[in-house]
């Protein structure tokens, strides 16, 4: 398995991978430094994971394949169309289905779920399924086997 050697040289490339943590061959990183993934997370197969801001991964979570994390954006009401690079941050737990789309700024909360081809430009909170273009909050996540606080 190539894991190993994909996570060596994106950390040579100065992303933050934990060892555990599971990238694909066809995953595009632009920008490595700003990419940090935590124990147990996945960016799938055909993932674009442009880190123009920080793209944090928590524990667990897990980013479908073709989906589109993008960190960047322009400002169109300024007439010079500036640059915005805003942080990501996907929590632990959470799942960002096949297709979908995370915006520049964006935060998924813990266990949060985006589903295919959904499109988040606002924060999701945690525990939430969500779909559609915005992405909307469904319902509630029920993980069965799971303690109850």
């Amino acid at each position: 398995m190539m894991r190993g050697w994909r996570n060596l040289i994106l950390r040579l490339f100065g992303a933050r991978i934990h060892p555990s943590a599971l990238v694909y061959g066809s995953v595009q990183v632009w920008y490595p430094p700003n990419l940090k993934m935590a124990a147990g997370s996945t960016l799938g197969p055909g993932v674009i994971c442009y880190c123009m801001a920080q793209i944090s991964i928590g524990r667990g979570a897990v980013v479908s394949q073709r989906s589109h994390l993008c960190g960047g954006t322009h400002d169109v009401d300024d007439p010079d169309f500036p640059l915005l690079a805003l942080p990501i941050t996907i929590g632990d737990g959470a799942w960002i289905a096949a297709e979908a789309f995370v915006g520049p700024g964006v935060t998924v909360g813990a266990s949060a779920v985006l589903g295919a081809r959904g499109v988040a430009t606002k924060d999701l909170e945690p525990g939430g399924v969500y779909a559609g273009n915005p992405a909307r909050l469904l319902r509630r996540r029920t993980v069965r086997g799971a303690s109850q606080p």
